[in-house]
């Protein structure tokens, strides 16, 4: 079982769930179905551990998990899971997700079958073909530098504001600037996931942002990240629920640190840490929304 938690990878699953818990934070805590928002945070788990288990293959296939990739040995890399177990693994997952996304939409819209019923479980069925399609296949996404894109649309503008929607079946078009500070800050952590590989992926024509632009441009790419998100969260934190303004300054100080060691670090091993603050500094700031 060891061998399966690893695999999982659920030092991700806290930014995973920031869209899900920012977007639900948006909502007034006394207003907020606890049903909705537990079975949308079971369907982001899935989604997640999905899409680890998906990239453990895809990059195992295409020999970019090998002994000069800087960070942590994968599964199938160390020979602890086969091949065929890791294809079954993703297809149970991809079972469960949508399962559990199908009974998300279910109990949110009290099992009518509305034109919101069905755009949503497009979405759904199309982020679970992406989070495979992220490494796996002839046209890997990852593998086109669209991995920024993917991350930015579901990790932001899809998990915020469809997680706000499933609980008021409306949405605010302001919350697309808490939705924005969510996807560019997730963005940073799989910025700084191809900074600190970029050069085995060079090798292996894994063809990231980082890898096409380099990388001392994806410093000043990061730079652009996180003082976005930054500007976003504050307009919305003094312009549109001023009572929050706390917030702001609360999440800034570990970003803005972040930021200065991004731009001193000349060893890409470094970036390993890196990778965690961002990520739960991401996710302390989702619950900061949520609880205040």
């Amino acid at each position: 079982m060891k061998k399966w938690i690893k695999a999982f990878r659920l030092r991700t699953l806290p930014l995973a769930l920031s869209c899900i818990v920012a977007g639900s934070g948006l909502s007034e805590l006394s207003d907020m179905s606890w049903l909705v928002f537990t079975l949308a945070i079971s369907t982001t788990l899935f989604l997640q551990v999905l899409s680890n288990l998906a990239n453990d293959y895809g990059d195992f296939v295409k020999g970019t998990d090998n002994e000069d990739r800087i960070g942590p040995a994968r599964a199938l890399q160390s020979g602890e899971i086969t091949e065929s177990l890791m294809k079954k693994a993703v297809i149970i997952c991809s079972v469960f997700a949508l399962l559990s996304g199908i009974a998300l939409l279910g109990v949110s819209f009290n099992w009518q079958l509305n034109q919101s019923f069905i755009i949503l479980f497009i979405l759904g069925v199309v982020g679970i073909a992406a989070a495979i399609k992220y490494t796996v296949g002839k046209f890997a996404l990852a593998y086109h530098a669209l991995g920024d894109v993917f991350v930015f649309l579901f990790f932001g503008l899809v998990g915020v504001l469809g997680a706000n929607y499933l609980q008021n079946q409306s949405i605010n078009w302001s919350d697309l600037l808490i939705a924005i500070s969510i996807g560019f800050w997730s963005v940073g952590v799989l910025n700084m996931n191809n900074m600190r590989d970029h050069v085995n992926d060079k090798v292996q024509n894994k063809n990231t942002v980082v890898v096409l632009m380099g990388f001392n441009k994806a410093k000043f790419y990061q730079s652009f990240l996180i003082i976005g998100g930054l500007f976003s969260a504050v307009y919305y934190l003094l312009f549109v629920s001023s009572s929050l303004y706390p917030l702001a300054l609360v999440v800034a100080i570990p970003l803005i640190s972040h930021l200065r060691r991004v731009w001193l670090c000349t060893d890409e091993k470094d970036l390993n840490k890196e990778l965690k603050i961002l990520s739960l500094s991401t996710f302390a700031f989702s619950i900061l929304l949520l609880l205040f």
